[in-house]
Parts: structure tokens; sequence; C-alpha cells
């Protein structure tokens, strides 16, 4: 079976309203506080009957910092699967002080994924809100969308596309589709 294109995608911020405080965006507390952006069921939709595995890459660190449990962070991953066509959520649940691999800018999520999947990452898109999804994105070689938000620290990377919010970036994603 030959390798194939994915779209990754951030979390909190892309798929779901964020709460910003102080200009530091945090994800919802609980499950009943997860709101799906505008436009973003209907976009995933348009993207996965092309056929593309839709895959979340979400740095979660409020689990190791002891301000969430890892028990809510997959009920909020699992509400949001059971309402979006989604095909799987990677979870990094370290801080940066652990240094691993997963934690984005590294690529380690993207990496696991495109071996699970058989995932071509140069054909690949990914699809986030802050630069560090963007360097992940980049570190594996995936044409990279930054949703460009207050708390973006565009000034810390050069996305290929910056975007309003997923809708626009799926449209231009089909666009790139359609000239292969």
């Amino acid at each position: 079976m030959s390798s194939r294109p994915a779209v990754f995608f951030d979390r909190d911020g892309v798929l779901n309203r964020t709460t910003v405080r102080n200009g530091v965006p945090h994800p919802p507390d609980s499950v009943d506080q997860v709101e799906v952006l505008p436009g973003v069921a209907e976009a995933l939709a348009e993207l996965a009957q092309r056929g593309l595995p839709l895959v979340v890459v979400t740095n979660q660190p409020d689990v190791a910092r002891g301000t969430q449990t890892r028990e809510t962070v997959d009920r909020i991953n699992q509400f949001l699967c059971d309402r979006l066509p989604l095909t799987a959520v990677y979870t990094c649940y370290h801080d940066s002080a652990d240094n691993c691999s997963c934690r984005k800018p590294r690529p380690g999520l993207l990496w696991q994924a495109a071996t699970a999947y058989n995932i071509d990452l140069k054909r690949s898109f990914l699809v986030g809100d802050r630069w560090s999804d963007v360097a992940a994105g980049q570190a594996a070689g995936c044409e990279t969308f930054l949703i460009e938000q207050t708390y973006s620290e565009s000034e810390r990377c050069t996305p290929d596309h910056r975007v309003r919010d997923l809708p626009e970036a799926a449209q231009l994603i089909l666009e790139r589709l359609g000239e292969d």
C-alpha cells in the first residue's frame, strides 16, 4: 500500500474555542466547556470526503503541571472524535522541561501518526494556531497553515500560509489537492 497525504490539526484554537487569559490560550477545563468552532465540522467533512486521514496532534502540558487530569483531556478528545470525522488524536502530556520528542515544536506526534496510518509527511498538511505547531509541521516536512491569533507568536515562524480559520485552511488544502 502506498503512503498517502493527511491533514494534521492542533486541537485548542483550531477545532475548539480556547480561553485566552493574560495573552495565553488555555484549553477547556471540562467537556462541558468544549465549543467546536464555527465551520469546523463542515470543513473536516469536506476533507474526509477526499479520503484523507484527519489527525489531531496536541500538546496538553497542564497534565504534567498538575492543573488538568489525563482523564479529562482524554474525555475532551473523545468528545471531539464523537462529533467530528477525525481519524486519530495524538496527545503529548509533557511539559517543556520533560524534553520529550512528542511535544511540539518537535515532530514526534506526526512521526507516530505517519507510521500508524502510512502517511506521506511530504505530501501532508498541518493546521495550527501557534508557532510551535508550524515548527513541528515543518520539521516533519508538511505544508503548514497558521491560524493567526493574538497569541500565535507568528514572528517566531514562517508558515506556508496564514489563514483566519480552519475552514479557510481546508479550502486551500482542497485546492492544493486538486492540483495533483
